[in-house]
């Protein structure tokens, strides 16, 4: 038998080979490191074929790296991650992408770069090299550097000029995704460094008032709290453009994969629980106009979702076919009965105890006909063993696994729910679950996980749906 090195060099050449035949036979381009991102280079991930490939492709490259690189160089990829953060904080936070773009493929000097943005040349060098280093950004010459297909994620496309004299609007009308890392970089990063004082305190509890974040704010005070102190709102702002960042990485219509909708009677109820303005439940109401739907979520929260639907589908409203409702979850459910609840990324803002809570309103409503749709990221075990019985007993429970000698989960290839559930570690002492974690979950609560829905072209989109069912007896 072939050694396990052998086997990732063979994976890389036959996934090479795949993705080279459907790109000459579709026409997609092979991506380009040095060119600027374009949705034309990732074309070829539309063909599950293709994108199954480029998964194992990229896993087997870092798996292979893991074998042959020193060990104390991959032991520092870790450790020193915080370096490249920080040198990437700089050149977010300074518009250096933007600045690039506007200099071209030839690349831009940093004596210039620090001419537009104001900060120190040979620190903007420094931050640079490091992450040209891990090809973020490229090292035209000496001195001299322009983006990558990676760099170019964090531009806003506006001009350099207009974003330096006004950073408090930087993230306005763009696509969400630097938003997104500028949130990651600044909260998350600096709660980050107090992961093990709470780990290690003995008097530290699951709530969240209690968190990394908490600590490094010196305040005990939620997420949320923190937001609404005036010095924050900013922030405030830049997270809600982030997470419209997150929902452009999820399939448009996840809602609509979520349940069999169409196997329900005319007039059936469906409650969206905690559903924001409507995410999950527009589609929904959109496709399937015989079914009864009810948005709840906070007050604030619903007279947003009110001028959403007036736009998006004014005439559900009229016809009072959807309801727009305050409800606080943690409170007993007033729809008895419904036919399903739906949640759509609600429990991974919370611990076990909140969950508990939330989960317990809704057995207790629910009728012996009642489903529970959960909207979740389950985070994959990276071992080939599920760890449970529920691959047999519950369809879909397992995902499905690369081959090995790869692990089970494509490793750091598929790591984007993992450091999801380490953010909700940080900033809200909640968590993303395992499969096994989450079917305990809803045997605690009077459910039974039915069976897990998953979407084309493998987790990379880090949302699966869980169907429930209740129990006999709570």
């Amino acid at each position: 038998m072939s050694s396990p090195a052998r086997q990732l060099l063979e994976l890389l050449s036959a996934s090479l080979s795949t993705i080279e035949k459907v790109c000459a036979e579709k026409r997609f381009e092979i991506p380009d490191l040095n060119a600027p991102f374009h949705p034309a280079s990732e074309a070829f991930r539309s063909d599950p074929i293709a994108g199954e490939a480029a998964n194992v492709l990229s896993a087997a490259a870092l798996q292979l790296a893991a074998i042959f690189a020193p060990p104390q160089v991959s032991l520092y990829h870790m450790v020193g991650g915080f370096f490249r953060s920080a040198a990437l904080r700089v050149c977010l936070e300074s518009s250096v992408t933007e600045i690039l773009r506007e200099g071209g493929p030839n690349g831009v000097h940093i004596n210039d770069i620090g001419a537009k943005n104001g900060q120190d040349p040979q620190k903007i060098g420094r931050f640079l090299r490091i992450l040209s280093n891990h090809h973020v950004y490229r090292e035209v010459r000496p001195n001299i550097f322009a983006n990558t297909r990676i760099s170019s994620m964090l531009d806003t496309l506006k001009p350099s000029v207009e974003i330096i004299a006004h950073p408090e609007k930087k993230h306005e009308n763009t696509h969400g995704l630097p938003a997104l890392a500028a949130h990651h970089l600044d909260e998350a990063f600096k709660a980050a460094a107090y992961s093990w004082e709470i780990v290690s305190d003995p008097q530290s509890t699951d709530a969240p008032t209690d968190t990394p974040l908490s600590r490094a704010t010196g305040r005990k005070e939620t997420l949320w709290d923190y937001y609404q102190r005036p010095e924050n709102l900013y922030k405030y702002k830049r997270f809600n453009i982030g997470m419209q960042g997150v929902r452009a990485l999820q399939p448009e219509n996840a809602s609509l994969d979520a349940f069999d909708w169409g196997s329900l009677a005319p007039g059936s109820v469906v409650v969206d629980v905690g559903g924001g303005v409507g995410t999950a439940s527009l589609p929904i109401a959109r496709k399937y106009p015989e079914l009864y739907v009810i948005l709840q979520d906070l007050p604030p929260v619903i007279e947003d979702a009110k001028r959403v639907w007036s736009k998006e589908l004014p005439d559900a409203l009229t016809s009072e076919r959807v309801t727009l409702e305050s409800h606080d979850f943690f409170t007993s459910q007033p729809h008895k009965g419904a036919d399903v609840f739906i949640l759509k990324q609600i429990l991974h803002d919370w611990a076990d105890p909140s969950c508990v809570k939330i989960l317990t309103q809704l057995r207790e409503a629910a009728s012996p006909n009642t489903t529970l749709v959960l909207m979740e990221s389950l985070m994959p075990f990276a071992c080939h063993d599920p760890g449970s019985d529920l691959g047999g007993e519950t369809p879909g429970a397992v995902p499905k696994e690369a081959p090995a000698p790869l692990l089970a989960n494509y490793g750091a290839a598929n790591d984007m729910g993992f450091n999801a559930d380490i953010t909700m570690f940080l900033l809200l002492n909640a968590q993303e679950r395992t499969v096994v974690e989450m079917d305990d979950l809803l045997r605690r609560t009077g459910w039974k996980m039915a069976c897990v829905h998953r979407q084309e072209g493998g987790d990379s989109t880090f949302i699966q749906s869980i169907e429930a069912v209740p129990v006999k007896c709570m």
